[in-house]
């Protein structure tokens, strides 16, 4: 599959999930990264109209765990978040946020990303540290 065909079966992967919820959509990917975004409106504000910080968190981990399926065998292997920590630096009322994982490190049993959440115009959002575990399935 190219990436676009991919692309398009990640998006199709998201139907009645919290990605979905969210409106969380994979627009890009390389060898060693994926990107996603997400609209900002009420749907993701906290009580003082901005930007919730769950809902960036959400987005980090969902980018960052997706892009974990595709370095793995998942007819034998599954991807399971173990931890991940969320710096949030500018709020953000309305627009549009994305998201690029990064592999910082890519092992057998363990993969870390490096999230960079930036508005459109490019500002730094939030930076975000995920672990994922990497299981066989039973």
């Amino acid at each position: 599959m190219n990436n676009k065909e991919v692309l398009k079966k990640l998006n199709s992967m998201t139907k009645n999930t919290l990605m979905e919820t969210l409106k969380i959509n994979y627009t890009e990917m390389g060898d060693d990264y994926l990107v996603a975004t997400m609209p900002v409106n009420s749907t993701v504000h906290q009580p003082m109209g901005l930007l919730h910080g769950g809902a960036s968190v959400a987005l980090a981990e969902s980018v960052g765990s997706t892009a974990s399926h595709l370095f793995i065998d998942s007819s034998k292997f599954e991807v399971r978040g173990i931890e991940i920590a969320a710096n949030h630096l500018k709020s953000k009322k309305e627009g549009l946020v994305t998201a690029t994982a990064k592999i910082i490190h890519k092992g057998r049993n363990t993969h870390l990303w490096e999230i960079r959440i930036v508005d459109e115009y490019d500002k730094l959002i939030s930076i975000c540290k995920l672990t994922n575990i990497i299981l066989s399935k039973k």
